[in-house]
């Protein structure tokens, strides 16, 4: 898989002409993208029509959203006492929660409304984001109205609907990683701050942007300001935040202490590998749908470095996959933190593309019922997501 061109027009043009420029390219996968959205939204309004449970509370006021939702109306500082378990709201990372305040302020709208707002929005520009990313690697318009199609009907991607920050989180990663591609460095940088300060897989941005600058620095064969730039902010979002957790806490591990009193400590998978033997034990379909998944996420990623994906893509992938399975515990939400990982989809992609178009639709159609319908039994049975 090679370059072929920008999905931006040339930087000729006016800002505000290129935006709508390109903006107007993009319309058919952001179409795409909300209808298969809106119809897992329709699915769970059906669903929830008929039962005591209410789809806003499901989608914008249980789990994490209202972890955030705390943040954004009080600032950090609270802490849940569970047995002996100590869970503190220092895990979350600033930029959702800010959003929501910020948002709340400005408009009349409640903080879960407004994380609402901020997620429907973010899953706009993420599904921009990755039609962008299509189209530069592949030439094909097409492509990238079938992978942001493919990315909204992923099984856990009713969690795009929700008060979370996954949406917000890939639009950050799919441009910042569109920005690298294209030479935009400063942009690259920028993005990636941003990315780091949302949640703690922005070190996979960050590594993509040093990925990519470490190549253009390769291929000049002299220093540029612009990389060298992109390449010393990157961090600075991710650092800031744990640097602040660690000052607040006088400890220059407190994130990680904080993280491990949640369950989510590092264990290089030993807690995934048990959990999956456990499975293949006490339920062995349950366990055998696990090992099918990861062999088809393997295999896509396999795909993905014979279609000669770009490293900055490549590393990126990887970093977001391997983050998933080394955490000790919450195995439930592993599908939700692999979502960001959307170059996995572009082999999909490609394979609906070579399909008569009617079959590709039906495929997509079917993925879109399925994802709505998954998610739907899933938020009403299940463990957070």
């Amino acid at each position: 898989m090679t370059t072929a061109r920008t999905a931006v027009p040339a930087r000729g043009t006016s800002r505000r002409t290129r935006a709508r420029t390109a903006l107007r390219a993009a319309a058919p996968a952001l179409l795409v993208y909300a209808a298969v959205r809106a119809t897992g939204l329709l699915i769970l309004a059906r669903w929830t029509a008929a039962g005591e449970h209410s789809a806003h509370t499901l989608l914008a006021e249980r789990w994490d959203a209202v972890w955030y939702a705390r943040i954004a109306e009080n600032g950090y500082g609270y802490t849940a006492h569970l047995g002996e378990r100590t869970e503190h709201d220092l895990a979350f990372f600033p930029l959702y929660p800010a959003l929501e305040r910020g948002l709340s302020t400005v408009l009349p709208l409640s903080v879960p409304d407004a994380g609402l707002a901020v997620s429907w929005t973010a899953g706009l520009a993420a599904a921009w984001g990755l039609y962008a990313v299509a189209f530069l690697l592949t030439g094909r318009r097409a492509a990238g109205v079938v992978l942001a199609a493919l990315w909204a009907a992923v099984p856990p991607g009713f969690v795009q609907s929700m008060a979370y920050t996954e949406t917000l989180f890939t639009a950050l990663a799919a441009w910042a990683l569109y920005a690298v591609l294209t030479g935009r460095w400063y942009t690259a940088g920028a993005l990636a701050v941003a990315a780091g300060l949302t949640r703690p897989s922005g070190l996979a941005v960050v590594a993509a942007v040093l990925a990519g600058g470490a190549l253009e620095l390769r291929r000049r064969r002299r220093a540029d300001p612009r990389v060298l730039t992109a390449m010393a902010l990157a961090p600075l979002g991710w650092l800031g935040y744990v640097g602040y957790v660690g000052v607040r806490l006088s400890s220059p591990t407190g994130y990680f202490d904080v993280q491990k009193d949640w369950g989510n400590g590092f264990d290089g998978g030993a807690g995934f590998t048990r959990f999956v033997l456990t499975r293949l034990r006490t339920d062995p379909g349950h366990g055998l749908l696990i090992l099918a998944v990861l062999a088809c996420g393997t295999a896509l990623l396999i795909q993905c470095v014979r279609q000669r994906q770009p490293l900055p893509l490549l590393v990126y992938t990887l970093l977001i996959a391997a983050s998933a399975l080394v955490s000790e515990s919450y195995f439930a939400s592993r599908p939700r933190l692999l979502m960001p990982a959307f170059p996995l989809l572009l082999p999909l992609a490609g394979l609906l593309l070579r399909l008569p178009r009617p079959a590709g639709a039906a495929a997509l159609a079917a993925a879109a019922l399925g994802s709505g319908g998954y998610g739907t039994w899933f938020l009403l049975t299940q463990s957070p997501p």
